[in-house]
């Protein structure tokens, strides 16, 4: 049985990651799938693997800390496939960031507010940015699901990456609200916590697990997720079969959290 059979699911961050996982595994299961993303090649080279595999897909190249252009994304998955059934919220900056851009992954007194305006722009803004546009087509539409991922560093407090944390935090509050707002309009918002996942954002530590004891202290599991280990979360907070989850959040750590 195909999942999200004849649903349409614009999935941010599409290009990369938890979002390219979520693209082709939405694909796989029936849905039409619209990724939004900043690099035009990536969103190029997943359309391309949906495609291949007999899917259906399109993209929009898009900063989407930046209002307009989210704007015209979303019109462009509207003029594509003519409504939006699933939002996936996946775009996010995290450990890279702080390479890319020292000082963006600090503790409070070592983060400026250019930095920590950056990644709450990012992690934060881009979600508000994105469900102002897509809740009123849901609300045409009668039904909708909203999943935004987020972090499990954003349940509780760590010694660094203090804008991460917060903007994390920040996400499965909004995403709370969302559910209870919404939730008459046939809409329902869930939150996905990751742990440590595999992909290019923590690319320069995955060998941590390397060393068993590090590797038991960053997961009970000894390992980090995979993304398509996250995207299932998503597939099923997306799917119908979740069709009594709204405010929920949903952690793919591998047990971390429990601790």
């Amino acid at each position: 049985m195909k999942r999200v059979a004849g649903k349409v699911v614009v999935i941010t961050g599409g290009g990369a990651g938890i979002g390219r996982a979520c693209m082709n595994m939405f694909a796989r299961e029936g849905a039409k799938v619209f990724a939004i993303g900043r690099t035009k090649s990536k969103l190029d080279t997943v359309v391309a693997e949906v495609t291949k595999a007999g899917g259906v897909a399109g993209a929009a190249a898009a900063d989407l800390t930046k209002p307009a252009e989210v704007e015209q994304s979303i019109k462009a998955a509207l003029n594509q496939f003519g409504r939006i059934d699933i939002l996936i919220n996946s775009v996010g900056v995290g450990y890279s960031y702080g390479i890319a851009i020292p000082g963006t992954m600090n503790e409070t007194t070592t983060t400026t507010p250019e930095h920590w305006g950056l990644v709450m722009a990012n992690n934060l803004d881009s979600v508000f940015y994105t469900c102002r546009l897509v809740i009123p087509q849901m609300q045409k539409q009668g039904k909708g699901s909203i999943v935004n991922i987020a972090s499990i560093y954003g349940m509780g407090g760590v010694d660094n990456a203090h804008a991460y944390t917060a903007s994390k935090g920040a996400m499965i509050n909004y995403t709370r609200s969302l559910a209870v707002t919404y939730a008459k309009d046939g809409i329902r918002s869930n939150t996905v916590c990751p742990g440590l996942t595999d992909t290019e954002m923590v690319a320069s530590v995955m060998n941590l697990f390397d060393d068993p004891v590090v590797a038991d202290q960053l997961s009970p599991m000894r390992r980090a997720a995979t993304p398509d280990e996250v995207a299932y979360a998503c597939l099923y907070l997306g799917s119908d079969e979740a069709s009594y989850t709204n405010g929920a959040l949903l952690t793919v750590d591998g047990g971390t959290s429990a601790r």
